[in-house]
């Protein structure tokens, strides 16, 4: 996953309220120092409307707005070159990471070829 990604991830997780730290403001402020301006500009306008900046894409669909997305896009994603936002909610998107069961199957089965 992108490290921008990550730290959006992490940014909204903070934001969100969906961890519990004694020190959130200040990884707030560590995390947003990390983000380039216009990426982080983009987060702040749909969170201050209260939506969730990111979405996870999950079979090809915007798990923000439930669309399906052009298989140009989801290739884009697989590269991990590029931010790519979904054309109906604006959202940015990214992929799930693969489950550690299969990355580790995928593993155990190369080594035993």
């Amino acid at each position: 996953m992108n490290e921008i990604i990550q730290n959006l991830v992490k940014l909204q997780t903070l934001q969100f309220g969906e961890t519990r730290s004694k020190n959130v403001a200040s990884q707030l402020a560590e995390l947003r120092t990390l983000i380039p301006q216009p990426i982080l500009g983009h987060y702040d306008r749909l969170a201050v409307r209260g939506k969730k900046a990111l979405a996870v894409v999950r079979n090809q669909v915007c798990s923000g707005c439930h669309m399906r997305l052009p298989i140009g896009t989801i290739n884009t994603m697989m590269q991990g070159h590029d931010l790519q936002l979904c054309d109906s909610c604006g959202r940015y998107l990214y992929l799930p990471d693969p489950p550690e069961s299969q990355a580790f199957s995928a593993l155990a089965f190369s080594i035993m070829a």
